[in-house]
């Protein structure tokens, strides 16, 4: 079964809709090594629509022009990617295939694919958000940038049932962006106040 994961820039206030104004000026070699190590061993890039035109509007570009950037992005066109998307048209870009009917099925018919191993959702918001409804997602790996966008798309809606997830990993990086990394859990048990009164501060100590 392959594992998979959701990677994420995010802000303190659950803003997972990028802006460069927030997000680059934290961009430093440790966030770039973390990022690398999201995108190691990956088979399937899954993406929704919008971060799909981002890449494909950028990465291509940036493989022909040569730069520093120039071998992760052939790395990214070189990756399997799979799209989902309501429309049509051309997707534009190599190794890439639109998801073929319904997202969860689709998905779920990936993961059993034995001869994938890791899937990786980079952004993607929405494809992210239907994952964790259907209890798909393996890993939610998240850099949490100290600021607090107070504008933009938030990683996780309003609805029901809570999603409670259990601590993996985390790493403190040099310019305060948190390393986090989450896998779904269960809540460690029933309580309420009444069962937690003894611990308040000061209660039942001498």
């Amino acid at each position: 079964m392959a594992t998979l994961v959701s990677t994420l820039f995010i802000s303190l206030d659950g803003v997972a809709e990028i802006d460069p104004a927030w997000h680059f000026p934290y961009f430093d070699e440790r966030m770039g090594q973390a990022v690398g190590e999201d995108y190691e061993d990956v088979d399937v890039l899954l993406l929704g629509r919008v971060t799909y035109d981002s890449f494909a509007g950028a990465w291509p570009d940036r493989e022909a022009a040569g730069g520093e950037d120039a071998p992760f992005a052939a790395t990214l066109g070189d990756t399997r990617k799979v799209v989902a998307t309501r429309g049509d048209q051309d997707l534009g870009w190599r190794n890439v295939e639109r998801v073929d009917g319904d997202l969860v099925a689709a998905v779920t018919a990936l993961k059993a694919d034995p001869a994938v191993g890791k899937i990786l959702v980079p952004g993607s918001l929405s494809v992210v958000r239907q994952l964790l409804a259907a209890g798909l997602l393996d890993e939610l790996r998240l850099l949490v940038h100290p600021v607090a966008a107070r504008k933009g798309e938030r990683l996780f809606d309003e609805g029901e049932p809570i999603y409670p997830l259990r601590l993996v990993a985390s790493e403190a990086l040099p310019t305060g962006v948190v390393r986090l990394i989450y896998a779904p859990s269960a809540l460690p048990g029933q309580a309420a106040y009444e069962d937690v009164v003894d611990k308040v501060p000061g209660a039942g100590h001498d």
